[in-house]
C-alpha cells in the first residue's frame, strides 16, 4: 500500500469517526437538556426513558436493517450522507416541539435518519483496514461516540444557560447538514471487499437478509457477542441518560457543572477505552483471536465496583473519579465485538451484519435501559424520592455480570486461530 492510499483511508476513517460524533452530538444533546424539558413540559422518568431509550430505538434499529440491505449493495457514502441530513434537520426541528408527543415524534425522525450511519460506514473502514487492523479501525470510529457525548454535554450545558433548551437544538442540528456536504464530495466509495483498496474477488456475491441471519445465527461466538454488547449498552444507556439527573438532584449540580464535569469525564474515559481496548484486541489477537472477546469481558467487569461506587458514595469529587475510571474499562467493548463480526462474515454482509448487531444492541441496551431504569426510578419514588434514581442505576450496573458471562461465552466459541474469514464453532 503506497502513502497516499494509507494517508487517504486516514482520512476516510477521519471523516466517518466525526460524522459519529455528529451522531452522538445530536443523540446525546437531549439528555443535558431533559431536567428543563421535564420542567417545562412536566414529563416523568418514565417519559424521559422512552424519548432517549425504547421509541428512538425502535425506529433506529427497525429501519436500520433495510438501510443496511442498501448498503451492502448500494453506494454507502451517498447513504451515510443522506442520513446526516436527515438527523440534523430533525434534531433541529426538535427545538419547535410544544408538547411530548412532538418531542417523541422529532426524537424519533432522528433515529430514523441516525440508522443509516454505522452500518454504512462500518462497512467501508473494513474494506479499507485488514482483518489484523479493524480492531483499531473500529475502535477509533467508535471513540466518536464519546467525543460526540462530550461536546454534546459540553455544549448543550451552556447552551442550555445561554440561549434555553429550544435554541439549543437548532446549533447543535443544523452544522450536521454541512457535514453532509463534506462526506459527498471529499469520500470515495471503496471497492467493495477491498483491504487497503484492494477487492476481494468474493465481493460481488449477493446474499439476502434471511441467508445473512442465518448464517450469522449459525455461530455460537455471535450470538453471544452481541447479546453481550447489548447488555453493555443496558448500562452504559442508563448511566448516559440518567447520571445526569442524577448528579442534579442528588449532589445539587447544575446544568451547565453537570455537561462540563461529565462531559469531559465520559469524553476523555470514553476515548481512552476504547483506543485501548481496540488495540489490546489487535495486539492480543494476533496470536489468539478469542482475546477479541476476552478483552471487552474482563474490560466490563473491572468496570462495574466503580460504578456501584460512583452511586454510593458522598464525596462529590469521588464520585466523579469513580464515573471516570469505571468508564474507562467499561468503553473497551464495542470495537472488538464489531471487528469480530465482520470477521467472521463475507464482505457483501457486513453493513447487513453492522445492522443486525445494532438491532440486538439498540433494543437490549438503548431500548430497554434507560426506559426500565426510569420506570424503576418512578416506582422507587414515593418511598425515596430523589434518590430513587440512585438505586435504580445500581440495578442497571448489574446487567453487565450477564454481558460478561456472554464474552467469555463468546470468546471460547472462537478457534484460537483462523483465516481472514474463520468461522467460529456452532
Amino acid at each position: 500500500m503506497n502513502a497516499e492510499t494509507r494517508s487517504y483511508r486516514r482520512y476516510v476513517l477521519f471523516i466517518l469517526t466525526l460524522v459519529y460524533v455528529f451522531n452522538f452530538v445530536d443523540r446525546q444533546i437531549l439528555v443535558i437538556l431533559q431536567e428543563p424539558i421535564k420542567a417545562e413540559l412536566g414529563l416523568s422518568d418514565t417519559q424521559l426513558g422512552l424519548l432517549t431509550g425504547f421509541a428512538f430505538a425502535l425506529f433506529y434499529v427497525v429501519v436500520g436493517i433495510p438501510i443496511a440491505r442498501w448498503a451492502d449493495v448500494g453506494n454507502r457514502r451517498n447513504i451515510v450522507s443522506l442520513a446526516l441530513v436527515v438527523w440534523s434537520g430533525m434534531t433541529a426541528v426538535s427545538g419547535l416541539a410544544q408538547n411530548y408527543t412532538q418531542l417523541l415524534l422529532a426524537r424519533i425522525g432522528v433515529g430514523v435518519g441516525e440508522a443509516g450511519a454505522s452500518p454504512p460506514s462500518h462497512s467501508m473502514i473494513s474494506d479499507y483496514y485488514a482483518p489484523e487492523e479493524r480492531g483499531a479501525a473500529m475502535s477509533i470510529y467508535s471513540m466518536g461516540l464519546y467525543i460526540g457525548i462530550l461536546v454534546g454535554l459540553l455544549l448543550g450545558g451552556w447552551l442550555a444557560d445561554k440561549i434555553g433548551w429550544r435554541m439549543a437544538f437548532f446549533a447543535v442540528g443544523l452544522p450536521g447538514i454541512l457535514m453532509a456536504v463534506v462526506v459527498r464530495l471529499t469520500l470515495k466509495e471503496p471497492p467493495r471487499g477491498g483491504t487497503g483498496m484492494v477487492s476481494d474477488p468474493s465481493a460481488g456475491e449477493g446474499y439476502t437478509f434471511k441467508e445473512t441471519l442465518s448464517y450469522l445465527w449459525g455461530s455460537k461466538a455471535f450470538r453471544n457477542a452481541s447479546f453481550a454488547a447489548g447488555f453493555c449498552a443496558f448500562a452504559g444507556y442508563s448511566s448516559l441518560t440518567f447520571i445526569p439527573s442524577f448528579l442534579i438532584r442528588s449532589h445539587a449540580m447544575s446544568v451547565s457543572e453537570v455537561g462540563v464535569a461529565l462531559g469531559l469525564i465520559i469524553g476523555v474515559s470514553g476515548v481512552i477505552g476504547a483506543l485501548s481496548g481496540g488495540f489490546l484486541a489487535d495486539k492480543l489477537g494476533k496470536n489468539d483471536m478469542r482475546w477479541y472477546m476476552w478483552v471487552p469481558g474482563i474490560g466490563v467487569l473491572i468496570s462495574l465496583p466503580f460504578s456501584l461506587l460512583a452511586l454510593t458514595l458522598e464525596s462529590l469529587n469521588a464520585v466523579l473519579v469513580c464515573i471516570f475510571i469505571g468508564n474507562v474499562f467499561m468503553s473497551c467493548y464495542l470495537g472488538p465485538t464489531i471487528a469480530i463480526a465482520h470477521h467472521l462474515v463475507k464482505p457483501s454482509m457486513r453493513a447487513t451484519t453492522s445492522a443486525i448487531l445494532f438491532f440486538i444492541l439498540n433494543i437490549v441496551g438503548l431500548g430497554c435501559g434507560p426506559v426500565v431504569t426510569g420506570m424503576i426510578s418512578d416506582y422507587l419514588a414515593p418511598e425515596y424520592g430523589a434518590e430513587s434514581l440512585r438505586y435504580a442505576l445500581m440495578f442497571s450496573c448489574l446487567v453487565i455480570l450477564i454481558a460478561v458471562v456472554q464474552y467469555l461465552r463468546s470468546g471460547s466459541a472462537l478457534p484460537k486461530h483462523a483465516d481472514e474469514r474463520g468461522q467460529a464453532d456452532t
